[in-house]
């Protein structure tokens, strides 16, 4: 092997070796880990270095960069000495750009683009916590996967997403980014998305590499507040917030995004705790990882690091490998090998990570393979609406339905469609949009009309503003709670209607990075316009338009019919009609719990046990005087247009043996008049351990589709893993002892049984 480097190393110095040859030399090393060390034994330090740094594309790669720093940035290019780029978009863009790399660098290494695909490139899919309350990872899979393809038809190889963030609060704006307050159902939509992605081969040139994002604890911001401490423990870190991400590295997702937050005092991006010793270590990840933009050199801001020069030495020697316009690599990091304080060992350890995701993404082999002009005219991006629509219905939650208001009967033959969202085209996509077409997604207005059909008189009025002013990523409207001047007619249509859709909920922007809230509720003349038709006409249903839980307890004491939409997308409105017509019967299921009060956040259902718990003869317990401490609508939970009744709870064993399992089966019947789907779960107590364990835990589901009348047995294998947690021991066990089993369809309503572990 050393022959090899050093023949392969004459030439390329001798300039005996251009890249047709550098490409069958390269070519006769099979393994790439062998590859990899070829190319680091030509590297000089500088383009070491050079491989750690992205570039965002700040100007149009396929003219000349006129600005000083875009000028620099370009003769960096030519130089080899950058490893990545992000938001540079389009087949021309991105071809240029290599070309920069390919045809004026030393070594020709080839760069990686990334850029945030998140629920969708052009063709929009529902905010991820609005998919994931579809309960469906095949349907989760399907919509990474079609991402993955309209991306690389532009030119992008690398997403970061997923973000598998564990998040409990609904103040934190980034909420809508992830898959919810569970650990569990969390990791497996980590899987979904990084099979969807990258599928079964790297160097396929339809798939993208994948990202998971942020390592880790971001979730968790002090307050719910974007960017914010994190104070969580060393239990709390294992059992809760690390699980979903390793997963991710099991399912050999190519690079990792650590995360803005402090965990105990100590910047993410500069934690070898997280970085190095868990993830490189202790799950022996292969893959690089990326930091998020600008984290590097805000550990001076955290006062973490005196300058960027320190910022940087601390980053990398914790295993931050790639800086995301930080500046911080490429300004420091030679200076510190020349003085000794960082190793060059550990710069080639990050360079061979990148290398490494690179030889499996076949960039050295065709540096062009995902600059492809042909791939945007194969897509059927109509085939792709057809998709969105169908997971945009499945991920809709029914939350309330007094008196069967819905679905809407034949009988209804005039319908008013009130609410500031009701014809909004835009709000419906949701932030971390990609390409997608502002104001392209299908109204509610627009899909209730097309299901509607003859004979349906549908009449519309906005009734309030949402907002006033301009709406995009950095400017979010100025929320209105002034202008009533449409509550009038609002009103009076209202007054003839047989049923009133309200649109109500948040404008795109009111979620998303950067978009914490104090106050959770129907924002500016909202909750005043529901109130006001209500007084006029009862028969309300109410769809949510959001993008996080928000406060609606006013709604659910009164309003006979509430359908959770979420932010879903291109289809979304035709999606919306399809539930509320009845072509859909609704079985989506929150990820997350809905509150009674903004100050119950952060609120989840697996919460630990207290030394009070809940008694009725006491004030003196852990709850609150006013609301209480249970959701208004808790994880899990979602009604259909049919009704399921669960049976008792049957154990095949009270008893399971170390290394065995048992069996727990319940019977489901569908007792009413349609066919529906229900998620039936699992969750599981560890009554006593070495940790104070939660109440309970979801640690399965199965989703079963039942005809009127019929029933099934559902049947869960309890193993000795899935009762494995990180204990006082440090590290993951299971404890011998007494353990509840509850199966339902919500953690709320649920048969209970147990069971006792020997060991």
């Amino acid at each position: 092997m050393k022959k090899f480097n050093i023949l392969l190393f004459i030439l390329l110095i001798t300039g005996m070796a251009g890249k047709a040859q550098n490409n069958k030399i390269l070519s006769s090393v099979k393994n790439v880990e062998s590859k990899v060390d070829s190319i680091l034994f030509m590297m000089t330090l500088e383009e070491k270095i050079g491989q750690l740094v992205q570039y965002n594309g700040s100007w149009d790669l396929t003219g000349p960069a006129s600005e000083m720093g875009n000028k620099q940035k370009e003769e960096q290019l030519k130089k080899g000495l950058v490893g990545s780029m992000l938001n540079v978009l389009s087949v021309d863009a991105t071809r240029e750009a290599q070309k920069l790399v390919m045809e004026n660098s030393r070594i020709k290494i080839p760069l990686m683009f990334g850029y945030d695909v998140i629920h969708g490139y052009k063709t929009m899919f529902p905010v991820p916590l609005a998919e994931t309350s579809s309960w469906d990872m095949e349907a989760m899979e399907k919509s990474a996967r079609i991402a993955a393809i309209e991306s690389v038809a532009d030119g992008v190889n690398w997403t970061f997403s997923p973000m598998i963030d564990v998040s409990r609060d609904a103040r934190w704006g980034r909420i809508m980014e992830g898959s919810g307050e569970d650990p569990y159902l969390t990791s497996l939509v980590a899987v979904a998305k990084v099979k969807g992605y990258q599928g079964d081969d790297l160097a396929d040139s339809t798939t993208i590499a994948a990202t998971a994002k942020h390592f880790a604890g971001y979730g968790f911001a002090e307050g719910g507040r974007d960017y914010n401490t994190v104070n969580v423990g060393e239990y709390e870190l294992h059992n809760m917030i690390l699980p979903p991400f390793k997963a991710a590295a099991d399912a050999g997702v190519a690079t990792f995004m650590n995360s803005f937050n402090t965990i105990d005092g100590t910047p993410a991006t500069g934690s070898k705790m997280l970085q190095r010793d868990i993830l490189k270590g202790d799950w022996k990840w292969d893959g690089f990882v990326v930091s998020d933009w600008g984290s590097i050199t805000e550990m001076i801001y955290h006062g973490f690091a005196k300058d960027k020069k320190q910022a940087a030495e601390i980053a990398l020697k914790a295993g931050s490998d790639m800086d995301m316009e930080g500046g911080a690599y490429e300004a420091g990091l030679m200076e510190l090998v020349q003085e000794d304080k960082i190793d060059e060992s550990l710069i080639n350890d990050a360079v061979k990570r990148i290398l490494r995701v690179k030889f499996k993404m076949g960039l050295f082999e065709d540096p062009y393979r995902y600059a492809d002009p042909d791939l945007a005219e194969e897509i059927s991006y109509e085939k792709h609406r057809e998709i969105a629509r169908d997971i945009a219905k499945k991920s809709i939650v029914l939350l309330k339905n007094e008196n069967g208001l819905l679905p809407i009967k034949p009988s209804v033959k005039n319908i008013a469609i009130i609410g500031p969202l009701t014809d909004d085209k835009d709000s419906p996509i949701g932030n971390w949009r990609a390409q997608a077409e502002s104001n392209s997604a299908v109204s509610v207005l627009e899909g209730v009309k097309a299901a509607a059909g003859k004979g349906v008189n549908i009449t519309y009025a906005e009734g309030a503003k949402l907002g006033i002013g301009e709406r995009s990523f950095l400017m979010p409207l100025k929320i209105n709670e002034t202008d009533r001047s449409g509550f009038d007619e609002a009103i009076k249509k209202a007054k003839n209607a047989d049923l009133v859709i309200m649109a109500l909920g948040e404008d795109a922007f009111q979620t998303g990075e950067g978009r914490s809230q104090a106050k959770i509720g129907l924002a500016g003349l909202q909750q005043e316009l529901l109130q006001e038709i209500y007084k006029v006409n009862k028969n309300i249903a109410l769809v949510l338009i959001n993008g996080r839980p928000m406060e609606i307890t006013w709604a659910a004491e009164n309003i006979p019919a509430i359908v959770e939409a979420w932010q879903l997308g291109t289809e979304s409105g035709n999606a919306i009609a399809d539930v509320l017509f009845g072509k859909y019967n609704p079985s989506g299921k929150l990820p997350v719990s809905f509150p009674k009060a903004v100050g119950q956040e952060p609120l989840y259902y697996n919460q630990q046990n207290t030394g009070r718990p809940y008694s009725e003869e006491h004030v003196t317990f852990s709850s609150y005087t006013d609301v209480g401490k249970e959701a208004l609508y808790p994880f899990g939970y979602g009604l259909s247009y049919t009704t399921f009744k669960y049976g008792g709870l049957q154990l095949s064993s009270e008893e399971m043996d170390e290394n065995a399992e048992i069996t727990a089966s319940v019977s489901v019947t569908n007792t009413g008049k349609v066919t529906g789907k229900e998620v039936v779960q699992l969750y599981l107590q560890d009554i006593v351990a070495s940790k104070t364990r939660p109440v309970k835990e979801l640690k399965g589901f199965k989703m079963v589709e039942l005809s009127p009348g019929e029933s099934k047995t559902v049947e869960f294998s309890i193993n000795e893993k899935m009762l494995e947690f990180y204990s006082a021991n440090k590290k993951w066990e299971s404890e011998a002892g007494s353990f509840n089993v509850f199966v339902g369809g919500n953690s709320r309503d649920l048969k209970e049984a147990q069971f006792t572990l020997n060991k």
